[in-house]
């Protein structure tokens, strides 16, 4: 499985939105420039995100994005999930009942499940939050 750049982005977006925000909405611009990120790429990334209702948007010179929720109430599958849609390894597991011909006897089908249940594992129990602790860890300790 391999995660595209419009899902690594989406993630940025989100940890920027959560740590900069002040109680002013943040501003594309803003995160273009901090993450280094094209504005047009971003904006098609936020769209899809604010139509969603995981960001909400205020217009005006002093407009920008909010999470809608907090931070622990996202999940890192969640987020993907919307931009990538499955993230399932294999066409069969895409669905919720697996419409295969060759279900009832492919031994690799246990595999690609074992594969999907440890991805979710871990992409559905890792937060916003969990995320943002992270780049404060991260963040050069200001003196």
């Amino acid at each position: 499985m391999k995660i595209s750049t419009r899902g690594r982005y989406a993630l940025r977006l989100m940890i920027d939105i959560g740590m900069n925000d002040n109680d002013n909405p943040v501003r594309i611009k803003d995160i273009a420039q901090r993450q280094e990120i094209s504005e047009k790429y971003l904006e098609q990334i936020v769209s899809v995100l604010n139509k969603a209702g995981y960001v909400r948007s205020s217009r005006g010179p002093q407009g920008g994005y909010r999470l809608a929720r907090a931070p622990k109430d996202y999940t890192v599958g969640d987020i993907l999930t919307l931009i990538e849609g499955s993230l399932a390894p294999v066409a069969c597991l895409d669905t919720p009942v697996n419409e295969c011909p060759r279900e009832a006897f492919c031994p690799t089908l246990i595999l690609w499940k074992k594969i999907d249940d440890a991805v979710h594992g871990v992409v559905d129990s890792i937060t916003l939050e969990d995320l943002l602790k992270w780049q404060d860890q991260l963040l050069p300790e200001e003196k």
